[in-house]
């Protein structure tokens, strides 16, 4: 089956009601972005390193996906005229049938961390060597594949820092992966929690199919302190406001690995826990920051 898109340019304050529109008069669905993508206008609105976060772009581009029979004019018509504006200039294109799976698959390659340690999809063969430590992980709903800076500073740490034997908590653990590496790098007991019970079942699925033992558990439940390592990979207003349940979770002369932060955003996080960490330098790529240190 193929399928048509109709594309559309329109003001940032229609944006939304046109895109209702197109659904209501039959389109099979509806996304938005910034028609100036890829431009010296571009206008990034989603927080990105060094960018100003915004609300909306200015000039936002609909695209509309139809069935292959669908009088595109015809439904784009109706949807403008619901909405008492004029028919905004259209383009039509064909959408071929593909493979989705395949394609999808296609976009996530095996991933070097370093050179021992690799995040390797199912559909891949791992990289040959005895001394590599291959992580199998497929992307689904949980947060972690390795592709994101953050996930991929936070496995370098532990490969460059981490003990034989030393117990680990993965706070905001999404997909399992770095419990599951710490698991594979020689750690003794590992603890993942998460606040979604999708990704803590996500994470107990990928530890089976790396044939780990770590248990998983909601953050909910009953939280243990005295670990070597905790390591909390999420976002830097919840960073800022677990820092007393962070740092009580490490034991004294434990380290502490925290991601998710922009590098506008290191300080803060770094005042939030000096009451009881002692932070070394920073590692940074792509605008993201991990830091790490020991509590005192």
């Amino acid at each position: 089956m193929a399928w048509q898109r109709l594309r559309i340019r329109v003001r940032a304050e229609i944006a939304d009601a046109i895109g209702d529109a197109l659904l209501e008069a039959g389109a099979l669905s509806v996304d938005a972005s910034d028609a100036a993508f890829g431009t010296p206008d571009e206008h990034p609105i989603f927080g990105e390193p060094g960018a100003e976060p915004g609300t909306a772009w200015p000039d936002t581009e609909i695209a509309a996906l139809l069935p292959e029979n669908a009088d595109g004019n015809a439904l784009l018509i109706a949807a403008a005229g619901s909405l008492g504006m004029a028919v905004p200039p259209a383009v039509f294109e064909d959408v071929p049938e593909h493979d989705w799976v395949r394609l999808t698959q296609s976009q996530f390659a095996p991933i070097a961390i370093s050179p021992r340690l690799w995040i390797v999809p199912t559909w891949h063969e791992p990289p040959a060597g005895d001394r590599s430590i291959v992580i199998r992980l497929d992307p689904g709903l949980a947060f972690g594949t390795g592709s994101h800076p953050t996930t991929r500073l936070c496995l370098r740490w532990l490969d460059e820092h981490l003990s034989p034997g030393e117990s680990v908590l993965d706070y905001g653990c999404g997909s399992g992966i770095l419990a599951i590496a710490a698991r594979k790098l020689g750690a003794g007991a590992v603890r993942g929690i998460d606040v979604d019970p999708n990704a803590v079942a996500a994470s107990r699925d990928n530890a089976a199919l790396n044939e780990v033992d770590i248990e998983f558990a909601d953050a909910d439940e009953p939280r243990r302190g005295g670990h070597d390592v905790v390591v909390a990979n999420i976002l830097t207003n919840p960073l800022r406001v677990l820092a007393p349940l962070l740092s009580g979770a490490v034991r004294r002369g434990g380290r502490l690995v925290l991601s998710g932060i922009l590098e506008t955003q290191r300080d803060s996080v770094i005042d939030a826990y000096r009451a009881w960490i002692d932070f070394g330098a920073p590692v940074t790529e792509e605008g993201w920051v991990c830091l790490w240190g020991t509590k005192r």
